[in-house]
C-alpha cells in the first residue's frame, strides 16, 4: 500500500500543482495554453483542467481576461487602510497609479444616503465614479457619495469583505463575471463628527491585498 500523500490527492489538485509549476516557469503576463491543449498535455479531461484553472484564478495566481484568455498573474500590489488615496502605497512599490473618471454628477439622497451623510431625503449629494489604475491596468472601481457642505475628513471606519464581480464590474476590471473581488466601504467624518462621504470600492481580488499594523493594547 502506498503512503504517498500526492497519490491520494484529487486529480484536479494534482493538475493544479502542475499548472502552478508552469506559471513559475512562464513568468508574469505570460499566456496559459488553451484548456484543450492542457488536457492533452496533462492527460486529463478539460473539466479537470477547468476546475484547476478556476481555483488558481480565485487565488490570484492566474488572471482571466474576458475575451482574451488566461495569463500568469502579476504579483499583488498592496495598500494600507487609510482615509486618503492609495496612490502613495502604489508608488512605494514601483507601480504608477492612475485613474479615469467614469461619471460625475449630483443625485438625490435616498433614505440610506440621508442617514450616512447627514442630509435630508431628496437633497442633492455629489456622486463621483472612478476607475483606479495600476501601471495602466484596471485595479478598482471607486464610487463616492459626498455631502457637498461638509468639511475635511479626519476620521472614519473602513470595512473589507468579499464579493463577486457583476457583469458591469467584470467588464471594467477585465475579468470574468463571478470572480472574487474585495469590497471596501469607507465612511468618513470631520473632527466634529459631521459626515463627509461614503466610498464604495471594488478591487480585483487577484491583484490587490491590504496590509495593516497591529499594536498591543496598553493599560
Amino acid at each position: 500500500m502506498t503512503t504517498d500523500a500526492g497519490a491520494r490527492a484529487p486529480k484536479y489538485y494534482r493538475v493544479k500543482e502542475q499548472l502552478l509549476e508552469l506559471t513559475r516557469t512562464l513568468g508574469p503576463d505570460a499566456p496559459i495554453p488553451a484548456e484543450r491543449s492542457l488536457a492533452v498535455a496533462l492527460r486529463t479531461s478539460r473539466t479537470t483542467v477547468r476546475r484547476a484553472l478556476r481555483e488558481l484564478a480565485g487565488e490570484g495566481r492566474l488572471d482571466r481576461v474576458h475575451g482574451k484568455g488566461t495569463f500568469v498573474a502579476r504579483p499583488k500590489v498592496y495598500g494600507t487602510l487609510r482615509l486618503d488615496s492609495c496612490a502613495e502605497d502604489l508608488r512605494a512599490q514601483g507601480v504608477e497609479p492612475g485613474e479615469r473618471t467614469l461619471d460625475v454628477g449630483r443625485v438625490a439622497a435616498d433614505g440610506k444616503l440621508s442617514g450616512l451623510l447627514g442630509v435630508g431625503v431628496g437633497e442633492p449629494v455629489l456622486r463621483v465614479e472612478r476607475l483606479l489604475l495600476a501601471d495602466g491596468e484596471p485595479l478598482a472601481i471607486e464610487t463616492t457619495h459626498r455631502n457637498p457642505g461638509a468639511g475635511r475628513a479626519t476620521e472614519g471606519e473602513v470595512t473589507v469583505e468579499t464579493t463577486l464581480a457583476t457583469p458591469y464590474e467584470a467588464a471594467l476590471l477585465h475579468t470574468d463575471v463571478g470572480q472574487p473581488m474585495l469590497l471596501v466601504t469607507r465612511h468618513s467624518r470631520t473632527a466634529d463628527g459631521e459626515p463627509v462621504d461614503r466610498v464604495r470600492s471594488v478591487y480585483r481580488g487577484a491583484r490587490y491585498r491590504f496590509v495593516t499594523t497591529l499594536l498591543r493594547a496598553t493599560d
